[in-house]
């Protein structure tokens, strides 16, 4: 009997659709990524041994730059309301006088370092024109004026009901005077628990935490 014949077929693959598929993933990411801002304040914090993943909802920031200004901010990308209660308590409790624009543009305010006095002039900026201003810091050496105090009070009150983690960021020639204020803020407010923002430094060959790490590889 005579073969069939197969006909010859070229083994080559349109690529095409590999690449518009390639191309979308890639879109879908960069649009989904999310990029850590700039920071308006540069803090270089002293090294740590220790890592934990800092949290990036329920918490406050309080950071100390070198000239041992204080400056707040709150991290809760999940709840934005969580913005509103915190200024709308302040605005009544301070008799601050914030316009609605004002109390709204908080929400973009990544960190705040003014006293009350000059919050309205802060908010009724541009947050993209923040950074161009220069903040004094929150007004803390003084116990009997403590600004600190307030900040702290209204975000426990927004968060009422949640954990909210308190996070100290503070530059390595800042001084403790500073630092034993913004604590002074927080024990006024019954809070005794905090987390210290540091850099990640490698762990001393020899000692227990050297041995364990080698260990878990």
């Amino acid at each position: 009997m005579p073969s069939a014949k197969i006909p010859r077929r070229s083994t080559d693959t349109d690529m095409t659709p590999f690449v518009d598929i390639a191309f979308l993933i890639l879109s879908f990411f960069i649009m989904a990524t999310k990029f850590k801002p700039p920071e308006p304040v540069e803090i270089t914090t002293p090294g740590s041994v220790l890592s934990q993943k800092l949290p990036e909802n329920n918490a406050v920031m309080i950071t100390i730059d070198s000239s041992n200004k204080v400056y707040f901010t709150v991290l809760s990308d999940r709840d934005p309301s969580k913005y509103d209660a915190i200024i709308q308590g302040l605005n009544a409790s301070q008799n601050l006088s914030l316009s609605p624009s004002e109390m709204a543009n908080f929400r973009k305010t990544f960190l705040v370092g003014v006293d009350f006095a000059n919050l309205k002039q802060l908010l009724a900026t541009d947050f993209r024109d923040q950074a161009k201003i220069k903040q004094p810091g929150i007004p803390v050496a003084d116990t009997l004026n403590n600004q600190l105090v307030w900040w702290i009070k209204e975000a426990k009150a927004a968060f009422a009901g949640e954990k909210l983690n308190y996070l100290i960021k503070g530059d390595g020639l800042s001084k403790y005077p500073t630092f034993a204020a913004v604590v002074y803020a927080l024990k006024k407010n019954e809070e005794f628990k905090y987390n210290l923002v540091t850099s990640l430094d490698d762990v001393p060959p020899g000692t227990e935490l050297y041995k364990s790490e080698q260990i878990k590889k």
